[in-house]
């Protein structure tokens, strides 16, 4: 054992190193998910061809992985959404959670995301604010109904919905450190007709620069 004289000479160097540890960890997660992002980017753009809604062929795709572009013009976010909320799926972009609604049809789509990340500023969304999803080459607007903070176990906010409603989930406190408590839910109702799709063109998405990377060694 070291003598405590010893331990604190040395104790500098060791909060160096772990800090540079630490802070290269962050680096290599953070540029890959801006990588994935632009992967994500692209194979969202290729996918903005396919026929709309409702022909056969659209029909012969509804169970394939679409992706699904995420923007919220008031907080400067665009991100592609992933299928899926596994912790991988959730460190390359926000994820709609299986067995929920497609993004853009009827029911409860839910999609959630790093608190540290992606999702980071939902809390500033307020009733009123526009979500704009874009998928398949339709174009759907939703408008903010109302947030709230619930627990983990309430589990009636990812349930299926009559309506069109989009729901994003993220952990909460956001500055929360350690596991978050509680979780943010902002739910939006659609506002544009669902079986009047507007064709958009494809166009890069913004980087998730909102977000800072020394934030994200945080985990949702």
């Amino acid at each position: 054992m070291l003598p405590l004289k010893n331990l604190k000479t040395k104790m500098p160097a060791v909060l160096i190193v772990t800090g540079s540890l630490l802070l290269g960890y962050v680096a290599v997660q953070y540029g890959t998910m801006l990588h994935e992002q632009k992967r994500l980017e692209r194979e969202w753009a290729a996918q903005q061809e396919r026929p709309s809604p409702g022909t056969v062929e659209a029909r012969s795709l509804a169970s394939d992985d679409g992706l699904t572009r995420l923007s919220i013009p008031r907080l400067n976010f665009s991100a592609v959404v992933v299928e899926g909320t596994s912790r991988r799926q959730l460190l390359l972009g926000p994820g709609h959670m299986p067995k929920t609604a497609v993004p853009g049809t009827p029911g409860n789509s839910v999609i959630t995301g790093h608190r540290d990340t992606f999702f980071r500023h939902i809390i500033d969304l307020n009733k009123g604010d526009r979500i704009l999803v874009q998928r398949s080459g339709n174009s759907y607007a939703y408008e903010v109904s109302y947030k709230k903070v619930v627990k983990p176990t309430d589990l009636w906010v990812t349930q299926p919905s009559s309506d069109a409603r989009l729901t994003l989930l993220t952990c909460y406190p956001i500055y929360y450190i350690g596991p978050a408590p509680e979780r943010l839910v902002v739910v939006a109702r659609l506002v544009h007709p669902a079986d009047a799709p507007a064709k958009i063109a494809a166009s890069a998405a913004v980087p998730v620069s909102a977000n800072d990377p020394a934030q994200h060694s945080r985990k949702q």
